[in-house]
Order: C-alpha cells, then structure tokens, then sequence
C-alpha cells in the first residue's frame, strides 16, 4: 500500500480504538450496576422486586432485540442530541454505547448469579447490608466473570463498530467500504481485516489471561 493508505490505515484503527474504548467504558460503568440490579432484585435474591426486575429486565432485551444497524438508524436524534452530528466517530460512540450497556448488562448478571448462595447467606447472617454485601461479596467473587464480561462486550464492540462504517461512522469499517469496496482496493479490504483480527485476538487474549490470574487468586 501507499505511505497514504497507511497512514489512513493507522488513522482508522486509532478511531475504532476510541470508539471500542469509549462505548467499552460506558458498558462498565453503566452495565454492570445495571447487572447487579437485575441480579439482587431477581426471584428469591436478597432485594428481590418483581415489579422493578420486570421493567429492566424488559427494557435491557427490547434494546438487544434490535438489531444494530437499525439501532444506529433509529436513535439518529437521539445521536445528534448528544454529539451534535449523525456521522463521524463521536456520533457512532453513541448507538455503540447504547448497543453495549444492555448486553453487558446480562453477561453480568450471569456472573453474579453464580457466586456461591453461601456466601451471601454467611455474610447476611453476620450482619451485612445489602450494599455491603454487594461490595464486598458479589463484585469481588463475581470479578474474573465480570473480566470474561468485558472481553466478550470490547470484541462485539469491534464488530459493531466496523458495522457504524457502513453509514459513515469512521474507523476500519468505513475504510474497508470507501476505499476496499467503493474504489476497488483488495489490498485495502486485506488490511483491514488483519487489523480487526490482530485486534480482538489480543483482547480476548489479555482477557483470559486476567481471568486466569483472578481466577486463582
């Protein structure tokens, strides 16, 4: 390729970065409270709260059901509201966001819900409060599947996020369509994909190796 491709090359793969590591972030601050919520207020859990469970639980598998494309589409004022634009790489932060809280949402909530009941009934039994309980036994037994829920919510992100450059987006996914597809440059297209290979295996690579280390704390 020309020292020009390469340098859009470079320049594309710093904008899935961002846009990977921002929505990423998002997933975890907001995903995983809203795991944990769905987790304690669940049948038979320590705040159980059907009516509550019920809503969320409604709210995280509408949001899922739709299917991403359509989702970056549909919240088009929502997008401009928040980034001021519907194209570009700060405006695909926004659906990517939206799109990652609900699914790390559940991936969380399964990992908590396998933390040994035991636990929970030992640490209640001794007085702890429900927030205590939270912080100090759920989260940190629940961590490497927490870990393993991030992994698995960055390289859907990846996906995602080549899929935001079909509609401008920015990033690999815009360059594999304007200059791969568009202007008939293979070697372009060939790029790309290494790239986005090379990518989600050293995450998922960094992320069982985390999960590893937790695991056997």
């Amino acid at each position: 390729m020309s020292p020009q491709l390469l340098e859009l090359l470079w320049l594309s793969f710093l904008e899935t970065l961002l846009m990977v590591g921002v929505a990423g972030l998002s997933a975890v601050v907001f995903g995983i409270p809203l795991g944990v919520a769905l987790s304690v207020t669940a049948k038979d859990a320590m705040l159980q709260n059907g009516a509550v469970n019920k809503v969320l639980g409604s709210v995280v598998n509408a949001t899922r059901s739709v299917p991403f494309v359509i989702l970056m589409v549909a919240i088009i004022p929502l997008t401009r509201l928040i980034a001021g634009t519907s194209i570009g790489t700060q405006a695909a932060i926004v659906p990517l966001a939206i799109a990652a809280i609900p699914f790390m949402a559940r991936i969380a909530e399964n990992a908590l819900r396998e933390v040994d009941p035991g636990l929970v009934i030992a640490a209640r039994a001794m007085g702890a409060t429900p927030s205590q309980i939270i912080r100090k036994v759920l989260l940190p037994e629940a961590l490497p599947g927490l870990i393993a829920a991030t992994t698995v919510t960055l390289v859907s992100l990846i996906g995602y996020s080549a899929m935001a450059g079909a509609i401008g987006g920015g990033g690999l996914g815009d360059l594999g369509i304007r200059y791969g597809y568009q202007r008939f440059l293979p070697e372009v297209m060939l790029a790309v994909v290494v790239v986005l290979i090379a990518l989600v295996q050293c995450l998922q690579s960094l992320g069982d190796w985390l999960v590893r280390r937790l695991s056997h704390r």
